[in-house]
């Protein structure tokens, strides 16, 4: 099995790319160290998947479908080329674009087990621009990464040498929390508070007041959009109200 089989196998299944890292070619600051994750793992294969046109509508719910959209369909993909490359005789563990995440004190819910910003550097599908996020380049900001951790030996593919930001600084003007104020850190705080409002943070503020209030307050707390929100949230998942810093980068568009 060779990167160009796998590569055919992955693009007619339609996904918009595809790149291969060696496993000791990956590095991530703050991710666990791959052979912890699978002990036999050699490469990486790592899927871009492009973000929908629906990450500009002003409806948080429009906007979010799309992510769950490609969210569902990448994990799909992830299944099926899992299963590809152990019909091949290689071992593959799947990582999806998102949660499950580990959730502690220690990771805050923003620590992935596989860095997949990192993994697509490293497998030549963009840069990092000034936003944090990997600039793919013909679809820019817009996109999603997916990977499969295998035991196959797949040499890397080359990294992007040209710096594929235009550091026009649209994503730091159109974050409303300033979280990209300084350059190389994302405040990851205020993003999460923004973006994520009835995540772990807006889950542990509303129940807080609730332990403290009395009973006619609980009640209408009960009755408040607030909680049917996280009701909502809770069994959805992750759910982002904020997508600026991508449809805000004019790159690839």
């Amino acid at each position: 099995m060779n990167k160009v089989q796998i590569r055919e196998f992955v693009m007619n299944l339609g996904v918009d790319d595809v790149g291969f890292v060696a496993a000791e070619d990956y590095q991530s600051p703050r991710s666990p160290v791959l052979s912890t994750l699978m002990p036999e793992v050699r490469s990486l294969v790592v899927m871009a998947f492009r973000e929908l046109s629906t990450c500009e509508s002003q409806s948080p719910q429009i906007a979010m479908s799309g992510r769950m959209d490609m969210m569902e369909f990448s994990r799909s993909v992830n299944y099926r080329v899992a299963g590809f490359l152990e019909r091949a005789g290689g071992k593959a563990m799947t990582v999806p674009v998102s949660y499950p995440m580990e959730m502690s004190a220690g990771t805050k819910g923003s620590i992935g087990e596989v860095s997949l910003r990192h993994a697509a550097v490293a497998a030549g599908l963009g840069t990092f621009g000034r936003h944090n996020i990997v600039i793919h380049p013909k679809l820019g900001t817009r996109v999603i990464f997916t990977a499969i951790l295998t035991s196959l030996e797949l040499p890397s593919d080359i990294p992007i040498a040209d710096d594929l930001c235009n550091h026009c600084d649209a994503c730091v003007r159109a974050c409303p929390v300033d979280a990209l104020a300084v350059p190389g850190r994302t405040n990851v705080g205020r993003c999460l508070g923004n973006s994520q409002p009835y995540g772990i943070g807006g889950t542990i503020n509303f129940w807080s007041r609730f332990a403290g209030a009395g009973g006619e307050e609980r009640q209408a707390m009960l009755r408040d959009p607030e909680y049917w929100k996280l009701y909502q949230a809770g069994f959805i998942g992750f759910q982002y109200f904020c997508f600026n810093c991508l449809k805000s980068c004019p790159v690839g568009q």
